[in-house]
């Protein structure tokens, strides 16, 4: 038997085309509202000028989306989840103390 008749696999033949397909994250099917600087102020507790602050140069970022405008607008479940990472580092510090 003569290898050399055989023909190497095509790209398509080793790849599926919708492995290479990037598929967007899924969401709920409620439309989330997106939050201005404000409401995540007031959830935060904090003044908007740390929001704006927060959401560009200082750390800890803000998970942010930036409108062709310019202005912010800020996910709740982000939020949420931006909370809840840093309540678990806060508590991750007390233990290691």
């Amino acid at each position: 038997m003569d290898d050399r008749s055989t023909t190497p696999p095509s790209l398509a033949d080793v790849v599926r085309s919708e492995d290479l397909i990037r598929k967007p994250p899924k969401r709920s099917p409620e439309l989330e509202p997106l939050l201005t600087a404000e409401d995540v102020a007031k959830r935060l507790n904090v003044s908007t000028d740390w929001v704006w602050d927060h959401s560009s140069r200082k750390k800890p970022l803000l998970p942010v989306i930036r409108m062709g405008d310019g202005t912010l607008r800020y996910r709740a479940s982000g939020i949420e989840l931006f909370i809840d990472e840093h309540e678990r580092l806060s508590a991750l510090r007390r233990r290691a103390v």
